[in-house]
């Protein structure tokens, strides 16, 4: 287990949020109103329109990012987004399958977490465009803790031809 600074009333967490069933603009902003009734959300990206990863025989994906402060504690924060994700409609299946509502913890300050079931910030940052193109979007200068690169450095570092998120227009 890794930790770095515990977080504090400053702490800034940047949330992923993902849907590629049902009323995808829908389940994103009821999740972005239900993470606010716990913190403050203050800004939230665009939605952008991103062709799924690792399992791709299903529906294509919206996606946002959410920057909050004042977040629960990692574990409680962890335990909220499984609840919202599961009072939309989640149910368990297999890992990368199509959801109404997919939540993850993408930065949590400079905290660094790596626990079986809880890793921060989330491993897949670096290669995700549906992560970095939002998270770019409201919060550029956003440090990785372990990469030590902000959120544009590591968009721009995204391989030419990663297939990029598209502004949804729907």
């Amino acid at each position: 287990m890794t930790r770095s600074p515990a977080p504090d009333a400053e702490t800034r967490v940047h949330l992923g949020l993902g849907s590629n069933l049902g009323d995808r603009r829908r389940n994103i902003e009821r999740a972005v109103a239900l993470l606010g009734e716990r913190m403050k959300v203050e800004r939230v990206s665009k939605l952008y329109e991103t062709p799924p990863m690792y399992e791709e025989r299903q529906p294509r994906f919206l996606n946002a990012v959410c920057r909050c402060a004042s977040p629960p504690a990692p574990r409680d924060l962890l335990r909220l987004t499984q609840e919202i994700e599961a009072a939309l409609g989640r149910v368990p299946g297999p890992k990368n399958s199509p959801r109404p509502l997919d939540i993850d913890i993408v930065l949590y300050g400079a905290l660094t977490l790596n626990e079986p079931d809880l890793v921060i910030p989330h491993p897949g940052i670096a290669e995700r465009p549906f992560v970095l193109v939002p998270l770019a979007e409201i919060d550029p200068g956003a440090v990785h803790p372990v990469a030590g690169k902000t959120a544009a450095a590591m968009l721009a570092d995204l391989a030419p031809d990663a297939e990029a998120a598209v502004l949804f227009e729907g």
